[in-house]
């Protein structure tokens, strides 16, 4: 009875199985998986004789490898924190609190009650002293910052 071996083309058809599951997911993890099981295919095509547990061992330690890379170096930068082309008068007069007061040259945060153009938190700038706690209002913007004063 002849043993059944897992060749370079199975690798590559679960990666690619697993890659075209992302598409129905949307958790961006199947992918990093996917791709180490194409990278193991690719290994076993040209050294043919590797062991299956050499085989998950590459798969396992090159796909967590991705997935650590993505989610702690490659996603963080990927995030839009401009709030380029945020609309102004959605702004202006809306009341929040204030969670961290302004100190020197560090901006201070406030959350508004309901987010607004896709964010609760918003950097702020005050000229006057504010505490935390405060309700203030919003009179203007300066760039990604919202210039506030006290309500």
């Amino acid at each position: 009875m002849e043993s059944f071996q897992i060749l370079y083309w199975h690798w590559v058809l679960f990666g690619l199985l697993l890659i075209g599951l992302e598409m129905v997911l949307p958790t961006f993890l199947t992918l990093w998986f996917g791709l180490g099981a194409l990278l193991v295919g690719a290994v076993l095509f040209i050294w043919p004789e590797m062991s299956l547990a050499w085989q998950l061992g590459i798969w396992l330690v090159d796909s967590a490898i991705m997935v650590f890379v993505w989610f702690k170096f490659i996603q963080p930068q990927m995030k839009d924190r401009t709030k380029a082309g945020m609309g102004r008068e959605a702004l202006l007069g809306e009341t929040g609190i204030v969670i961290t007061v302004p100190r020197e040259e560090k901006k201070g945060r406030l959350r508004f009650p309901t987010p607004i153009l896709g964010d609760d938190e918003w950097e702020i700038i005050c000229q006057e002293e504010i505490a935390e706690g405060d309700r203030v209002i919003v009179i203007e913007l300066s760039g990604n910052a919202l210039v506030v004063s006290k309500k």
